[in-house]
């Protein structure tokens, strides 16, 4: 059957139909898949396209298309604003862009192209893009097709280790987002974040491990492995600190990591967080870097409290208001190199972030903006590690 179908009736079992396959589906059946919906809805061609692992390029899963420039075209501009998008071609036929979009982290785009558009396909197509998403989410987790697509380049052993254990790049409901990105992409070695939502809680850490190679990556693997396993056993923001103590001591008594661990109750607004040896955190209010806001006396690093003072950690609190953006960062940020020679330093950082965020985007595309202005103003690669996580509040209804 193809066109429009028989009615709504029909279009629900056809989506069913498709659900089903593509449960059993390899990741690269998807594009064929979709295109068999394509011919049953009466469009002419669909494209997946999957956003590469810094978010520069929408590559496509169709074997032979080119990819499109983020920055630079009308999927680019789809995949910035999680928006639809549409243009009529120079054939005079449509071609709508749709986000695919994982709760909130943006995998990619999909290309509709048809002779004409209606509510009815606008809706399917709609549908369509939600089904790709799960699939895609749920494929790439055991199948090495996407990962392959999404690499511009190879990849180093201590980041592929590191990567294994990365979150989504983006999580978050309708009161908060927490979004992170890494660079140099192929080449981390001892930076890592995570982030976890219940109903009642963000949990956001930064870390970032001694050195520069592989031992680096094994501390910050159990860094985090220990403080996910506190943090599911129900461990407070301090238990989850301790954990982390204890395991580095047990098991790599020569290594120590900085780091900051937080909590975000997301009713009030406050924020909890522990500063282990890290730069401190940074506050966005109305589009600017509130100075000092967060800065707090640092303890030491995590795994080596006992060799730096006999005080007790203590948990610093502030209350964020709505809207309120908080930065977190590794010192390889602020320790690029300009094009000059000199270091990208603070005041730079600080100039960049309000660009970033001036435009009242979205956080996650803040943070890629951010990130690329920092890349794209060195003459050479990063000298660390340098990792960003952007924390972003609105109170929930009363």
């Amino acid at each position: 059957m193809s066109g429009d179908g028989a009615g709504d009736g029909w279009g629900e079992r056809f989506l069913e139909e498709l659900i089903a396959q593509a449960h059993t589906a390899t990741p690269m059946d998807l594009p064929a898949l979709v295109n068999r919906c394509a011919e049953a809805f009466g469009l002419k061609e669909i494209v997946i396209y999957l956003t590469d692992l810094q978010q520069r390029r929408l590559v496509p899963l169709t074997e032979g298309m080119p990819p499109l420039d983020i920055d630079a075209s009308l999927a680019g501009w789809c995949y910035r604003t999680v928006s639809l998008r549409m243009e009529e071609l120079e054939t005079g036929a449509l071609c709508v862009w749709l986000p695919v979009v994982d709760g909130a982290e943006r995998l990619g785009v999909v290309g509709v192209r048809s002779a004409s558009m209606n509510a009815r396909r606008l809706r399917r197509c709609r549908m369509l893009a939600g089904i790709l998403a799960m699939a895609i989410t749920s494929k790439r987790a055991y199948s090495d097709s996407f990962a392959r697509r999404a690499r511009t380049e190879p990849m180093q052993l201590p980041a592929e280790m590191l990567r294994t254990f990365l979150p989504p790049r983006t999580i978050g409901n309708t009161h908060v987002v927490s979004t992170a990105v890494l660079e140099p992409a192929y080449e981390i070695a001892g930076d890592a974040f995570d982030h976890s939502l219940t109903q009642s809680t963000l949990h956001a850490a930064i870390l970032d491990a001694m050195g520069h190679n592989l031992a680096s990556g094994l501390t910050t693997s159990v860094a985090l492995a220990a403080c996910r396993n506190a943090r599911r056993a129900g461990a407070g923001l301090l238990d989850l600190v301790e954990t982390i103590d204890q395991s580095l001591a047990q098991w790599l008594p020569d290594q120590y990591c900085t780091g900051i661990l937080s909590e975000l109750d997301l009713a009030s607004g406050v924020l909890s967080w522990c500063n282990c040896g890290h730069p401190p955190p940074l506050l966005i209010r109305d589009r600017r870097v509130v100075d000092g806001a967060l800065e707090r006396t640092a303890q030491p690093p995590m795994g080596l409290p006992a060799r730096f003072t006999d005080d007790p950690r203590t948990i610093n609190r502030t209350t964020l208001q709505p809207g309120d953006r908080v930065l977190l960062y590794t010192d390889g940020v602020t320790e690029a190199r300009t094009v000059s020679g000199g270091e990208f330093g603070m005041d730079r950082f600080t100039g960049s972030i309000i660009l970033a965020t001036s435009a009242g985007e979205l956080a996650a595309e803040s943070l890629r903006r951010l990130i690329h202005s920092i890349l794209d103003g060195n003459d050479s690669d990063l000298r660390d590690d340098a990792t960003l996580l952007l924390i972003e509040w609105w109170p929930p209804e009363v």
